[in-house]
């Protein structure tokens, strides 16, 4: 069986905790719902914040809904380009992780850690996994034909949880790197 899997691309974003929010945006505020995202109750919102490093600094858009930990998640390149260091993590895994700070209209926040490049990784349901023969933290190769770039990604890891949406992320260095479209397939490799 062919074990065929939507590729999305992972923009630059922000998670936010909402201390953090409140200290960005004013006290008790709630992230704006701009578009429901792939994965069940995620959402981009109409907020941004800026993201300021040693060399310059970008706007990012936050993902909802707030989580216990801020964390910004970058490409390599969008992390080069304002000199922060981005070690290639799960999202979630902040511990170390570069830092920056974050500008919102009404506050800033120092970040010690939280900045990462989100691994490349496959959201899977249990019944995903198991039609698939998968399981979670697995490492796949995933081969991704757009007629222009036939590219192979390595290192794809396996995230299992019933909260899922079947579908494989990566960041916009590897998505540019592949000429991914929406709507690009990918086919998990034995």
């Amino acid at each position: 069986m062919k074990k065929e899997i939507i590729v999305e691309t992972s923009a630059r974003h922000v998670h936010v905790s909402q201390a953090d929010l409140e200290t960005l945006f004013g006290e008790g505020y709630e992230l704006t719902n701009k578009k429901d995202l792939s994965q069940p109750g995620q959402f981009a919102c109409f907020e941004k914040v800026t993201v300021v490093g040693p060399k310059r600094e970008l706007v990012c858009s936050i993902l909802g809904p707030v989580r216990p930990d801020t964390q910004v998640e970058l490409s390599l390149t969008d992390a080069r380009s304002i000199g922060c260091v981005a070690p290639i993590r799960e999202s979630g895994d902040i511990k170390g992780s570069g830092a920056c700070k974050l500008i919102g209209p009404k506050g800033e926040v120092e970040l010690k850690e939280g900045v990462i490049a989100a691994q490349r990784h496959i959201h899977a349901t249990p019944e995903d996994a198991e039609k698939y023969g998968l399981q979670d933290k697995q490492i796949v190769k995933v081969a991704i034909e757009t007629g222009e770039r036939k590219s192979v990604f390595d290192d794809v890891i396996v995230r299992v949880s019933p909260k899922y949406f079947w579908a494989m992320h990566i960041d916009t260095d590897e998505s540019n790197a592949a000429c991914a479209v929406p709507g690009t397939m990918g086919v998990i490799l034995d």
